[in-house]
C-alpha cells in the first residue's frame, strides 16, 4: 500500500527523525480512510445499528464452537471490558490461555482498538534531503510483528494457532458455521452459494471480522483526551504537564513514536502510533522461561527475507517490535511484547531511567554486571535504540525525567481512556 505495485514510493526529506516521522504519520492518517477504516459516528452498543457485514463479522468474533476443543472464540481474548484485551483467564498474566489444556500463547495479546488505521505491512524508503542518505524502513501490518499485513489475513492467526483457538482446518472452521446458528446471515452479506468453496467462505468470513473490527466500536475517539481537543474538556493541571512533556523533544520525546499532529484539534490526526517498529531492549519476563528460544520480533516474520530491501540485513531487524497505540494504554496491561510490565508508570520510567539506572530492571550476571537488554542474545543488543531521547543518556546521569515528571506522563496517558464499556 505505502510502497505500490507500480513502485511508487514514499520519500521523506528533512535531517531528523521527528520531521520524519510526522510525514509519515500524515500518510497513514490519509490511506486509514480506506475501505475498512470506518466511519466516526459515536460508539453503537445496539447490534440493530451493525452493518449486516459487521453483525456477521462479531457473530464469528464472538463464536466459541470454532475452536478446538470448543470453548474459546476472539472475544476470549479480546475482551470488551478490556480494550479488546485479555488473556482467557491465563495463570501467567502476561500470556492468553489457549483452547487446549495447559496451551498459552507466546506473546502478550494486543489490542485491536483503532488496529484498523494500520497501513499494511510493507517497506517505505526514506531519505534525508539535507545528506542524501536512504533507508528502507518497515511499517504497519497487524500483531507485534506485523506478520499479517492487514486485518482479514489477521484472523487466521489466533484461530489455528495450536496455543490458541487451535481450529482444525479452513473447511472444518466453514462447516461449523454451515451447521450453526447464522449460516443464514452469512448467506445474506453475500450469497445462496457461499458455502459451496470452503476457501472463498472463509476468505469472506475474514472479511467479516475484519468490517467488524473496523466499527466505530473500535475506534470511538471518545476519551478526555478527544473531548479537549474538541474544546469539550479541560485537563487538570497534572496531566496538561504530563502532555508538555510527553511532546517536548527534550524531555519525554514521546511523540517520536507515538506521534499526533501538534496543530490539529482533530482527534483522528492522534492515533499516538506512527506503526513503525523499534527495539526497546525490555526486560526478560521470567515468567516465560518456558520458551526456551528468544523472541526476536521483527525478523522472525516469516518471509521477512522476501519482503526486505536488498541494502538491509535481516539481522537488523532483530528485537523490534511494532510501535503500540497508547489509546487505552490504561485498560491494556501488561505491557510490552512479553508482558513483563504490569503498571503503566513502570513503563514510563523504565523508558526514562532505562540506561541511567540499569540495575533498576535489569538482573547482574555472576560477575556482578548488570545484564542489560537480557531478553537478547549479546551479538543482537546493539539494534536497541540508544540514540532518541530519553534513551540517550548515559550510566549515573540524571535522567531525561525526574520521578515527578514520569508521574505527569502516566496521568495524562489515563486521558486516553475511552469513556464507554467496551
Amino acid at each position: 500500500m505505502l510502497i505500490s505495485e507500480d513502485g511508487w514510493r514514499l520519500v521523506v526529506s528533512g535531517p531528523t527523525w521527528s520531521m520524519k516521522r510526522a510525514i509519515l504519520f500524515a500518510l497513514v492518517i490519509f490511506l486509514a480512510s480506506g475501505p475498512f477504516a470506518g466511519a466516526q459516528e459515536s460508539y453503537r452498543t445496539d447490534e440493530e445499528e451493525l452493518a449486516p457485514i459487521e453483525l456477521l463479522g462479531k457473530r464469528v468474533f464472538e463464536d466459541k464452537t470454532l475452536s478446538r476443543p470448543a470453548g474459546v472464540a476472539c472475544a476470549s481474548c479480546h475482551q470488551a471490558r478490556q480494550a479488546y484485551q485479555g488473556n482467557n483467564g491465563s495463570p501467567i498474566a502476561a500470556v492468553a490461555r489457549g483452547a487446549v489444556p495447559h496451551a498459552l500463547g507466546k506473546r502478550n495479546t494486543p489490542t485491536i482498538m483503532y488496529a484498523s488505521f494500520s497501513p499494511p505491512f510493507n517497506f517505505v524508503e526514506e531519505r534525508d534531503a539535507r545528506t542524501g542518505h536512504s533507508e528502507m524502513i518497515p511499517l504497519g501490518g497487524q500483531f507485534h510483528d506485523g506478520h499479517a499485513a492487514t486485518l482479514t489475513e489477521q484472523v487466521a492467526g489466533p484461530l489455528f494457532d495450536p496455543n490458541e483457538m487451535n481450529a482444525a482446518s479452513k473447511k472444518d472452521v466453514v462447516e461449523r458455521i454451515r451447521l450453526g446458528p447464522y449460516a443464514d446471515l452469512l448467506r445474506q452479506v453475500f450469497d445462496e452459494n457461499i458455502f459451496n468453496n470452503s476457501d472463498e467462505a472463509f476468505v469472506k468470513l475474514s472479511q467479516a471480522v475484519a468490517a467488524f473490527e473496523s466499527s466505530s466500536r473500535f475506534h470511538p475517539f471518545s476519551s478526555k483526551f478527544d473531548d479537549y481537543l474538541r474544546g469539550k474538556a479541560e485537563l487538570s493541571p497534572l496531566e496538561r504537564k504530563g502532555f508538555v512533556l510527553f511532546k517536548d523533544p527534550k524531555k519525554g520525546n514521546c511523540l517520536s513514536c507515538h506521534v499526533g499532529k501538534e496543530d490539529s484539534r482533530n482527534p483522528q490526526d492522534w492515533l499516538f502510533t506512527d506503526f513503525t517498529y523499534d527495539a526497546l531492549g525490555g526486560p526478560k519476563n521470567k515468567q516465560l522461561m518456558r520458551v526456551s528460544k528468544p523472541d526476536l520480533g521483527l525478523c522472525e516474520q516469516p518471509e521477512l527475507v522476501k519482503k526486505i530491501p536488498l541494502q538491509k540485513d535481516r539481522d537488523s531487524f532483530c528485537g523490534a517490535f511494532k510501535v503500540p497505540t497508547l489509546r487505552n494504554i490504561a485498560q491494556t496491561s501488561p505491557y510490552l511484547h512479553n508482558g513483563f510490565f504490569t503498571k503503566l508508570r513502570d513503563v514510563v520510567a523504565f523508558y526514562a531511567t532505562r540506561d541511567t539506572q540499569p540495575a533498576r530492571w535489569f538482573p547482574s550476571n555472576s560477575k556482578g554486571l548488570v545484564e542489560k537488554f537480557n531478553d537478547l542474545p549479546r551479538s543482537l543488543r546493539g539494534n536497541v535504540n540508544i540514540t532518541e531521547a530519553p534513551y540517550d543518556r548515559g550510566l549515573n546521569q540524571s535522567p531525561r525525567l525526574s520521578e515527578g515528571e514520569i508521574s505527569a506522563i502516566t496521568a495524562f496517558l489515563a486521558t486516553l481512556t475511552d469513556h464507554e464499556k467496551h
